[in-house]
């Protein structure tokens, strides 16, 4: 049996929180690899240094943020399952 809203102990924020995070984290992992991608073509096309060092710390800050959110929504959804499953 699974819990629902009406259930006293069930505390939906791991879910919630699970379903806004995922994408969000995924999204911002690709954006990061995406621009990771434009910092290399940069580079190759001779830009001024300071371009492709730029757009490439960007990336993997982005990349990184995504890693981030990503990892705390897998948290997120592990509690909410080990919720459910007491």
């Amino acid at each position: 049996m699974t819990d629902s809203p009406t259930d006293s102990h069930y505390d939906g924020s791991h879910y919630e929180t699970w379903k806004r995070q995922a994408p969000l984290g995924l999204l911002a992992v690709g954006f990061g690899a995406s621009m990771l991608g434009h910092a290399t073509l940069q580079k190759g096309d001779g830009d001024p240094t300071w371009k492709w060092v730029a757009t490439g710390t960007a990336s993997l800050a982005a990349l990184g943020a995504g890693l981030s959110l990503f990892g705390d929504a897998v948290k997120h959804r592990t509690l909410h399952d080990l919720q459910d499953a007491a």
